[in-house]
Parts: structure tokens; sequence; C-alpha cells
């Protein structure tokens, strides 16, 4: 798995949404995708949590909600992305193609709980400084 550091998760969310041709299709796919996660990921979460009593279900519930939160911040992203000629300002100059296949190693960040909340809780405070 690749460095977080270079990670930009509206990015991610962007070119997961454009994908190899950017299709209205794909767009409301993936958005749809990014609101799914969040809800089942942590639904299910919540679910373990309440229903185990043992260590190994609790850290299993845990891990099902911090990966389903990080699906919140692609999903707000996707939203905005949505808007008319939003996605194509974000990627305007960016090699897709290339990105694609950088960001297709690095979107398995979202397997480590909370990290894409981290991560775009740093770089909003990067931008307000």
């Amino acid at each position: 798995m690749g460095s977080a550091r270079g990670l930009n998760v509206r990015r991610l969310a962007a070119l997961d949404m454009y994908g190899g041709r950017g299709s209205p299709r794909r767009r409301r796919i993936i958005l749809a995708e990014f609101v799914a996660g969040v809800l089942a990921l942590v639904g299910i979460g919540l679910w373990i949590l309440t229903q185990s009593s043992e260590t190994g279900g609790r850290l299993l519930g845990l891990w099902f909600v911090g990966a389903g939160l990080n699906y919140a911040p692609l999903a707000v992203y996707a939203i905005m992305l949505s808007r008319p000629e939003a996605l194509e300002a974000e990627l305007a100059g960016v090699d897709t193609r290339q990105q694609l296949r950088r960001y297709g190693v690095l979107q398995l960040w979202i397997l480590v709980p909370l990290s894409l909340v981290f991560l775009t809780a740093r770089d909003t405070l990067r931008a307000r400084h």
C-alpha cells in the first residue's frame, strides 16, 4: 500500500467518479457507493458492537465503523463534485490515466479505519492556514 502522505481524498473521489470516461452513469453509481458505504459499514459495525460481548467481536465492530466513516468524506466530496462542471474543474489538467493507476493503490487506505477522515481533516486545516 502506498504512503498516505500524497493522498488527496477529494482527488480520490474525483478520480473514482471519473473512471475511464467520466460518464454520468458512473458518477451516480460512485456517489451511491460512497453513501451506501457509510450507511452499511457503520450500521454493520454498530450492530456487531451491540451484539458482541467478546473483545474480538468489539474490535471487528470498531473496524467496520472506522472503515465506514472513511466513506463519509468521499460521499461529501462526491456530492460537491456532482454539481455541473465541478468534476471537470477538479480534474482539469490532470493526467487521469496516470492518476487512476496511482490512486488505484492508494485507495486501499479506505481499509485503515478513520484514515481518510484524518487525511481530510489534515487537508482542510492546511487549506485554512
